[in-house]
């Protein structure tokens, strides 16, 4: 979980994503990444799909 969390600041600060707008689009809850903050420890499913997220945008950002 610190794990995740770590990623996921470090690709807000990359992509300058708000984290409401990063939680509605990686898992549909814009709470996630403030649980995760407050110690929320996300399902391997769910957290495999926050990594996917974060892969996908950023090949997408690398061939705009």
């Amino acid at each position: 979980n610190a794990m995740l969390i770590r990623r996921i600041e470090q690709f807000l600060r990359e992509t300058g994503m708000p984290w409401t707008k990063f939680g509605r689009l990686a898992t549909r809850d814009p709470r996630f990444v403030q649980d995760l903050r407050n110690g929320r420890t996300p399902r391997s499913a769910t957290e495999q799909r926050v990594e996917h997220f974060m892969n996908i945008y950023r090949e997408s950002q690398r061939a705009a």
